[in-house]
């Protein structure tokens, strides 16, 4: 049999082989990386009984980087925008009330709150790291952390006297 179609035969087997664990496009891309290794690294394997369980164990390896490329990215635990909390349109009453009672409360904590704390969360706000704050306010990194730690305690404090 020509390694052509030797080829063709191994790349319908290991589409099937990932299909049952990705989606159909995945398993077809799938395909094709493990088609493009045999060919530039074992080029030199002719027989069928060499080039079958070879593929399979790269597809295996391939499929198992993604996962931990995924995993590791945190791609498998994204939410959706449509189904965050504040994104719902049909929010009922209470709740509504509840959030702009809870707004209401933090912009009253806020604006009780000393400048450097104002300062620090805004800062923060904007993005910058504890480095770059620590650059900016021209203060040590750990008094910064300190300030830090002593603000969002205060501001809980004025938010939720109880505790809850």
């Amino acid at each position: 049999m020509p390694r052509d179609q030797i080829l063709e035969r191994l790349r319908e087997r290991i589409f099937r082989f990932a299909a049952c664990k990705l989606s159909r496009d995945a398993a077809e891309d799938l395909a094709q990386e493990v088609l493009v290794v045999i060919e530039e690294r074992y080029a030199a394997l002719e027989r069928v009984e060499d080039l079958l369980p070879l593929s399979l164990q790269i597809a295996r390896f391939k499929m198992m980087a993604a996962h931990r490329k995924i995993a590791r990215r945190g791609e498998n635990k994204q939410v959706s925008v449509d189904d965050l909390p504040l994104a719902a349109s049909d929010a009922d009453p209470f709740e509504q009330a509840a959030r702009r009672e809870r707004l209401a409360r933090l912009e009253a904590a806020l604006a009780a709150l000393g400048e450097r704390c104002r300062q620090i969360f805004r800062l923060k706000l904007e993005g910058y790291t504890f480095p770059e704050i620590h650059k900016r306010l021209n203060v040590a990194l750990n008094t910064l952390y300190t300030w830090d730690l002593r603000c969002r305690k205060r501001i809980l404090e004025m938010i939720d006297p109880d505790g809850k």
